[in-house]
C-alpha cells in the first residue's frame, strides 16, 4: 500500500496523467536500491522479479474494495475521507497551519472518463451524475457535464496578517447528484471539532451564500468560523424586519433609513476611481443607520443591539438625547408615526434566525469587506492550478478509472504534490526577501509586464 500510494505521488510530481500503466512507469523508473526497498523488485523463488501491470491493476482493486461503500452512493466513505485529510493535511508544514486561521473555498467540476448513460440507463461509472459547470472566460457560457464536483479549501492570509503559502488543505469528491456544499461544510466541521484546524475568516461565492442556512451558514457559525461572503442577487436588499428594524444584507438598520441607501450594490469591475469614492461614502453612510452591537454572541447564537440614535450616530427626534449632537449628524426627519420595538427599547436581542444566510463579518458591500473577500482569490488559482494544460489537467482522459475511489486517491496526490511545490516556492522567495532586506534591499515587486501597441510600432525589425 505504501509502495502503490508513493507511485501515485510521483506520477503527478511528473506531471504525468493519472493512469495506472504511468504509475508503474514511476516506481521502475527508480533507482536500483530504492526499487529493492519498495518491493519494486524482488527475488521470486530464487529469479528476479519486478512489478507487473497486473500487480498494480489488482492492488488497485483491492485498495478500492478496502476504502468503497458496499453499496456505492457517490458519496466518499468515512475512512475514504480520513485517507484524503491525512495524506493532505501531511503535505501541509506546520508554519503554515499556525500562519493564518483564514480560509476560502470553492468547488470545480471533474468530469469522468465514463461516457454519459444512454437510454438504456447503463453506464460503466454508476457514482457519476450530471452536473452543471460555468464558463471561466468572457463569454463562455455554462453547460452540463457528466462526473463529480470536487471542492477544495485554501489557506489564506489573515486580514493584516502576514503572507501566507497558499496551501489546499481540504477536499472533498462528490457525485454530481449531491449538493457540494453540505458534503463540504460537514467535513469542514468535522476537522474543526477534531481540533485539527482552527476556523477563523471562510470566504465564499455567491454560490455557498445562496444556500439553506441549516447547510452553510449556521454550522460554520456555530465551529466558530466568521463568514466572509458574496451575496447573491436574490438574498441582497431589505429581507423583512425584526422588532421594527430592517433586515438588509445581514444587518439590522433603523425603520428610518432612506432608502436610496438599500439600492446600494457591488462595484463593478472596471468602476473608476470617482465611483470607488461615491460608492464607499454611501457605505459609509448606510452604516450610520446600523443598529449597533452591544455583546458577542453566546453560546446558542443570541445578540443585542442598539439604536444607532443612542450610539450618537444619527439624530432622532425619538431620542431625545441625540439631537443634542452636532449638526455633521445625518437626522431622521419623519421618525415612524407609531414607533417599533427597536425605536422605543434601548436594546433588542437578535435571535440567530434573523439574517441566518446573509450575517458575516464586515458591512456588505463596504471598502471593508471588498477588501476582505480579495483573499478569495488565493482557492480560484487552487482550481486553476489543477486544471492548467501545463501541470495537473484534470480534463477528461485524466483519470481513467470508474467509481469514487480510484480518483479521489489520485487527485488527492495531485493536491499533496502541488502543496510541496507551492510551499517550497514560497519559503524560496521569503528567503530572498530576508537575503534583500539584510543587504539594504527593497523586496522583489510583482510586476505586470504589458507589451503595448507603441512599444510594438516603436520596435525594430
Amino acid at each position: 500500500m505504501r509502495t502503490f500510494v508513493l507511485g501515485m505521488l510521483l506520477t503527478q510530481a511528473d506531471h504525468r496523467p493519472a493512469h495506472l500503466s504511468r504509475v508503474r512507469e514511476a516506481l521502475v523508473s527508480l533507482p536500483r536500491v530504492d526499487r529493492l526497498r519498495l518491493g519494486v523488485d524482488v527475488d521470486w523463488h530464487g529469479t528476479p522479479h519486478q512489478l507487473t501491470y497486473r500487480q498494480v491493476e489488482y492492488l488497485n482493486a483491492l485498495v478500492e474494495t478496502a476504502l468503497g461503500k458496499h453499496e456505492p452512493d457517490g458519496l466518499a466513505s468515512e475512512v475514504l475521507q480520513r485517507f484524503v485529510d491525512a495524506l493532505i493535511e501531511a503535505s501541509v508544514p506546520q508554519a503554515a497551519r499556525e500562519g493564518s486561521t483564514s480560509l476560502a473555498i470553492d468547488w470545480t467540476d471533474y468530469e469522468s472518463f465514463a461516457h454519459p448513460p444512454g437510454r438504456d440507463g447503463v453506464c460503466a461509472d454508476p457514482e457519476a451524475a450530471w452536473g452543471h459547470r460555468r464558463g471561466g472566460g468572457p463569454g463562455e457560457k455554462g453547460e452540463l457535464f457528466f462526473g463529480h464536483y470536487c471542492s477544495l479549501a485554501t489557506i489564506v492570509s489573515d486580514e493584516a496578517g502576514p503572507e501566507v503559502a497558499e496551501l489546499v488543505c481540504h477536499m472533498t469528491l462528490s457525485a454530481c447528484s449531491h449538493d457540494p456544499v453540505p458534503v463540504f461544510v460537514r467535513d469542514l466541521v468535522q476537522a474543526a471539532g477534531d481540533g485539527r484546524i482552527h476556523l477563523g475568516d471562510v470566504l465564499a461565492d455567491s454560490g455557498y451564500a445562496h444556500r439553506v442556512p441549516e447547510h452553510f451558514a449556521l454550522p460554520l457559525r456555530r465551529a466558530g468560523a466568521d463568514l466572509v461572503i458574496d451575496l447573491h442577487p436574490q438574498d441582497r436588499g431589505p429581507q423583512g424586519t425584526h422588532g421594527g428594524a430592517i433586515c438588509h444584507n445581514g444587518n439590522l438598520y433603523c425603520p428610518a433609513t432612506p432608502k436610496r441607501l438599500f439600492e446600494l450594490s457591488p462595484l463593478a469591475r472596471d468602476a473608476s476611481a470617482e465611483e470607488v469614492a461615491a460608492h464607499d461614502e454611501r457605505a459609509a453612510e448606510l452604516a450610520r443607520y446600523k443598529l449597533g452591537r452591544l455583546t458577542a454572541t453566546d453560546a446558542d447564537g443570541y445578540h443585542r443591539v442598539m439604536c444607532p440614535a443612542l450610539l450618537g450616530k444619527v439624530r432622532c427626534p425619538l431620542r431625545e438625547a441625540s439631537m443634542m449632537l452636532d449638526l455633521t449628524r445625518p437626522e431622521v426627519i419623519s421618525p415612524p408615526e407609531h414607533p417599533p420595538t427597536c425605536c422605543t427599547q434601548r436594546t433588542i436581542t437578535v435571535p440567530p434566525s434573523v439574517n441566518a444566510k446573509t450575517a458575516q463579518k464586515h458591512d456588505y458591500p463596504s471598502r471593508p469587506w471588498r477588501r476582505s473577500f480579495a483573499r478569495r482569490t488565493g482557492v480560484e488559482r487552487s482550481n486553476a492550478r489543477v486544471k492548467d494544460p501545463a501541470t495537473i489537467d484534470i480534463g477528461k482522459g485524466w483519470c481513467r478509472l470508474m467509481g469514487l475511489v480510484g480518483p479521489t486517491l489520485l487527485l488527492t496526490a495531485a493536491l499533496a504534490i502541488r502543496n510541496l511545490a507551492i510551499a517550497d516556492a514560497f519559503e524560496v522567495r521569503r528567503a530572498d526577501d530576508e537575503r534583500r532586506q539584510r543587504v539594504g534591499l527593497a523586496p522583489r515587486t510583482r510586476r505586470r509586464r504589458r507589451t503595448t501597441l507603441s512599444d510594438l510600432v516603436g520596435a525594430s525589425p
